[in-house]
């Protein structure tokens, strides 16, 4: 069973640019199995507040094509069969990013793995509100064609736009925090 708040957020807000008007429809679903200590870490982070903030400002306000996302907190169990199943491999990760095809869609689905990014942030000894926010500038980013495994320039890329937009946000850089 799943867990849903769903946020129709038909308001206007601005991308990373601030010049562009993004309309972005967020659906926000918790896997049944994730326990009450990790719900109250979680809720209060993933507020329909922070993730509109967080995604709309990762968006390219001149790639106006995504207009919903859908963001889901499962547990261990569902992130490794999930990685398994679509990616091959057996490990659950911290974030999937889901397009409905290769091509650039209106609809993302982002999935992350609530125990893994919690350990994750322990182990990298930052916050877990800083450690969620870049994993949703992240999964945006690759939401809208971005592949930092397709090559070391685009790995560079990447990693350079979420340092940039991290910082716009006012957290701390979290690739030089890790290197």
């Amino acid at each position: 069973m799943t867990h849903t708040a769903r946020h129709n957020n038909k308001s206007s807000s601005k991308g990373r640019q601030g010049t562009k008007h993004v309309d972005l429809e967020i659906s926000l679903q918790y896997a049944h199995a994730l326990d009450s200590a990790t719900l109250g870490l979680l809720r209060p982070i993933f507020s329909k507040k922070n993730i509109k903030h967080w995604v709309t400002f990762a968006l390219n306000p001149d790639a106006q094509h995504l207009k919903e996302v859908t963001l889901r907190l499962v547990d261990q169990e569902e992130g490794l069969s999930i990685n398994k199943q679509f990616r091959g491999r057996a490990y659950a990760t911290n974030i999937l990013t889901f397009n409905a095809s290769e091509n650039l869609n209106t609809q993302a689905d982002l999935l992350i793995c609530a125990p893994v990014v919690i350990q994750e942030a322990k182990e990298l000894g930052i916050g877990l509100k800083q450690h969620c926010a870049h994993l949703l500038v992240h999964g945006t980013l690759h939401a809208q064609g971005y592949d930092h495994e397709a090559g070391q320039k685009q790995e560079l890329e990447m990693e350079t736009l979420e340092s940039l937009l991290m910082l716009a946000l006012g957290f701390k850089d979290p690739y030089l925090e890790h290197k």
